[in-house]
């Protein structure tokens, strides 16, 4: 069977994180997480960083595709641009791609997760709720697996998720 990408994508302090780390848990998965990739830049390198982050995970989730390991990725993915770098990222390493939107579809509750977060990178700014309204995210145009965590536990929607990657798991085994 090849290899799985998963890609984790949406806002900030919409639960990616939280079920991205689950997830490689269960799956023994490859995980990139693009705050990490980019603050290590920014601190280590004194530089501003832009697209760096996304190009150097794509280098790095290509190497374990390569190797035949499934692997996880944890970012806001944003951009049609972005999402068709992984596509293709995918397809060039021959192996099987799920994209998973993470939203908190209540207001009151998404802006009480963004103000109270902990933040886990030592020295990352986690974005305001002014600059994650003023942000740019762009609509989706492709299939994927939408987990709105809204009001639900880190069970609730880990269970939601992995019912729903099983079902994509069993249309790859047929393709493959």
């Amino acid at each position: 069977m090849k290899p799985l990408l998963i890609v984790f994508s949406g806002l900030p302090a919409t639960g990616k994180t939280t079920l991205a780390r689950e997830l490689v848990k269960v799956l023994k998965a490859a995980y990139f997480r693009l705050d990490t990739i980019e603050h290590g830049i920014k601190e280590l390198c004194s530089y501003n960083v832009q697209g760096e982050g996304y190009r150097l995970s794509y280098r790095m989730a290509a190497d374990n595709l390569a190797l035949g390991n499934d692997v996880i990725i944890d970012c806001c993915n944003p951009w049609k641009l972005t999402r068709d770098e992984w596509d293709k990222m995918a397809k060039d390493n021959n192996a099987n791609i799920i994209n998973i939107e993470i939203k908190c579809g209540n207001t009151i509750e998404y802006k009480e997760r963004v103000e109270n977060r902990i933040n886990d990178i030592e020295g990352f700014v986690l974005p305001t709720w002014e600059e994650i309204e003023n942000g740019m995210y762009e609509e989706w145009d492709r299939e994927r697996i939408i987990i709105d965590t809204t009001d639900k536990t880190k069970e609730e929607c880990l269970k939601e998720l992995k019912s729903k990657i099983h079902q994509y798991k069993d249309i790859f085994k047929k393709e493959d």
